[in-house]
């Protein structure tokens, strides 16, 4: 369910990045011929009838259909080998990183649930509760400078209470820095409900287009959140070319809305949320049933990621945009003590960056 716990499970549209990748431990499952064919064309089928584009989809099931037939997963030897090429193959076509296939070795354990619910079920919330629902960090740096990293986001029920301590531990600092460059992604509507700290009134942030029926799932901003909110001062969302799905709309919609200025690299591409269809007891496949719209723009990150405003190396990042917000903190002070303080922490920010370049 979570990256950073190396679970399997998806957690609904976007999944936390790496879910998939990271494969736990545990006794060997047998693969033969029969195995691979019935995985194989168990998750062309999935893809044939749910993929978010359905001539994609047709040339992807037709694909996979191919090199079954072809012989072409003769050579497999292990259940981990299956899982690799198999997702390999499906994002051949087009490129789609949400198309991910689960392996589990213990039959049904950590494998996502065939109808994902908003609720929180008592399994999601002990990996919530156990990484504080993506709430790895919040600091006040020198010079009242706010710094949030969060590297996922859970269902709104389960990450309410941290969110609002986390927001109102950065209340009162003059600009904010919000880390997303290790940010996996996670439920559009905890995208949604983090970024409600940032706005006082209701915004329209983003739409899901359903393939099925053209159906429009639209996500809007919660005034009423519980806690401080950090409005109107200026915030930093970093990036990096890990950040993915969740987590590069979240930095996409602040963008589209000018409420953020991204810092980073471009992220990884991935716009289009995801169901889980099961294969067999130890394998599912994760497959893209609907592609983000952005209210503004009319168009997602799907394939080319996020665009930084401000071009830097991922572990430059912060070190830029924490320069850039003790700079906009200066130039709205007019304490001359405070100001003081924060012309203090830019030459350190500044020396840091120096010394930073001369490694």
């Amino acid at each position: 369910m979570l990256f950073w716990l190396r679970a399997i499970l998806a957690i609904g549209t976007f999944v936390f990045a790496g879910a998939a990748r990271a494969q736990t431990d545990g006794p060997s499952v047998p693969i033969n011929a029969s195995v691979i064919r019935d995985i194989a064309v168990g998750a062309a089928a999935a893809v044939e009838q749910n993929y978010v584009f359905a001539d994609r989809a047709a040339d992807i099931a037709k694909h996979i259909r191919g090199k079954e037939s072809s012989g072409g997963y003769a050579s497999i030897r292990t259940a981990q080998e299956l899982r690799l090429q198999l997702e390999t193959d499906l994002r051949s076509v087009n490129g789609d990183k949400h198309l991910m296939v689960l392996f589990s070795p213990i039959p049904s354990a950590g494998l996502a649930p065939s109808s994902p619910s908003t609720k929180v079920t008592e399994e999601e919330r002990r990996y919530y509760s156990y990484a504080n629902s993506g709430f790895v960090k919040a600091e006040r740096l020198e010079g009242n400078i706010g710094y949030l990293d969060i590297r996922g986001f859970s269902k709104p029920e389960a990450l309410q209470d941290v969110a609002a301590a986390a927001f109102g531990f950065v209340a009162d600092t003059a600009a904010l820095v919000i880390d997303m460059r290790h940010n996996g992604g996670g439920w559009p509507a905890g995208v949604a409900w983090v970024t409600s700290y940032l706005f006082r009134d209701r915004v329209h942030l983003n739409d899901l287009l359903h393939r099925k029926n053209n159906r429009i799932e639209a996500f809007w901003t919660t005034p009423g959140v519980p806690g401080r909110k950090f409005t109107e001062r200026p915030v930093y969302v970093l990036t990096s070319k890990d950040t993915f799905s969740g987590g590069e709309e979240f930095a996409y919609n602040l963008q589209a809305l000018k409420r953020a200025t991204v810092i980073g690299e471009v992220t990884g591409g991935g716009a289009h949320p995801v169901k889980p269809f099961r294969l067999s007891e130890h394998f599912e496949v994760l497959v893209p049933f609907a592609r983000a719209v952005n209210p503004i723009t009319k168009d997602n990150w799907e394939s080319r990621g996020v665009q930084p405003d401000i071009a830097v190396p991922a572990d430059a990042a912060l070190n830029r945009a924490y320069l850039a917000a003790l700079q906009a903190a200066r130039a709205a002070e007019l304490d001359p003590v405070l100001v003081a303080d924060q012309d203090r922490a830019i030459t350190a920010a500044r020396l840091a960056a120096s010394n930073a370049g001369k490694k």
